[in-house]
């Protein structure tokens, strides 16, 4: 696990991507700082828990209508 330290305007889904490359996480990232869950935009200085995310964790999940038809 490891700790990612906020800066001014910070929100969920940048943390996340910041942090792991991907956005995919973030409903885990949310959950392993739940003290945080209604923060939208972080000041600065806030200690957010980055835990260890699998493979597959880290994987883009697309909405259906942005899925390609093959």
């Amino acid at each position: 696990m490891s700790v990612y330290v906020t800066k001014q305007g910070d929100m969920w889904d940048t943390i996340a991507y910041k942090a792991t490359g991907s956005t995919a996480c973030t409903d885990k990232l949310i959950a392993a700082n739940a003290t945080y869950r209604e923060v939208f935009a972080f000041p600065a200085g806030i200690r957010i828990l980055i835990p260890d995310f699998s493979v597959d964790d880290l994987e883009d999940v697309f909405p259906p209508w942005k899925k390609a038809k093959g």
